[in-house]
């Protein structure tokens, strides 16, 4: 009983001290980080830290994110009930959970086959039956035939191009990392029409960059 205590007293501290005063306000977003239980979602080895203001080791050198970067993302991406997602990088699964009770549907990849079948044991559990798990490499987008209302990548890239807002809907949202440490930009990419991108920063923060994404050379003359 001590124990369920302190796990919701933990998880109403994540989101009155980490998101609400990094103004993550959308109730709806709110409520679904509260009701995803995301110390499920976190290794084993690391639970205690489920609801802690840090990133958390996933294994490959990669992590999931800071709860108040989650909620930003999310919060961002404004989704809807009829949307189309797709989330590069997986991860744990935490976030496609999230987005999969705001969404209609998630599909999500991730480079490494163990973090894919970690996340679909996770979302299983949950009786999340709305994400679809692919394992394959994204880096340079993913299924360029198909078109989303809503992109979410969780890793970032050094330099701004167009490899995922391509894939959007008009109206989509991208959420990207952009830049290199230690200053890196968080972006929200809107499609507007089938030429025009609205792009905007919208707050500072570190993310592992994106698996085989890399900067283009600089050439001094």
């Amino acid at each position: 009983m001590n124990m369920k205590f302190n796990i919701e007293q933990a998880r109403s501290n994540m989101i009155k001290q980490q998101l609400r005063t990094w103004d993550v306000l959308d109730e709806s977003v709110l409520e679904v980080i509260k009701t995803v239980p995301r110390e499920q979602f976190t290794p084993e080895r690391h639970r205690k830290l489920a609801f802690a203001d840090m990133e958390i080791p996933l294994g490959h050198d990669q992590i999931m994110m800071t709860p108040k970067v989650e909620g930003r993302m999310i919060q961002a991406l404004d989704i809807q009930h009829s949307e189309q997602v797709l989330e590069i990088g997986t991860g744990s699964g935490f976030t496609a959970a999230c987005m999969a009770r705001l969404g209609s549907h998630v599909e999500t990849v991730d480079i490494y086959q163990d973090f894919t079948a970690a996340a679909e044991r996770n979302l299983a559990q949950h009786g999340l039956d709305n994400v679809s798990l692919q394992t394959g490499d994204a880096s340079q987008g993913w299924n360029p035939e198909n078109r989303y209302d809503v992109i979410a990548v969780t890793g970032s890239i050094p330099e701004y191009d167009d490899r995922f807002e391509r894939s959007l809907k008009v109206g989509g949202r991208l959420f990207i990392v952009v830049g290199q440490a230690p200053v890196m930009e968080a972006m929200l990419i809107m499609r507007s029409s089938e030429t025009q991108y609205l792009r905007t920063k919208i707050f500072e923060t570190l993310l592992p960059v994106l698996v085989n994404t890399t900067a283009k050379p600089k050439f001094i003359l």
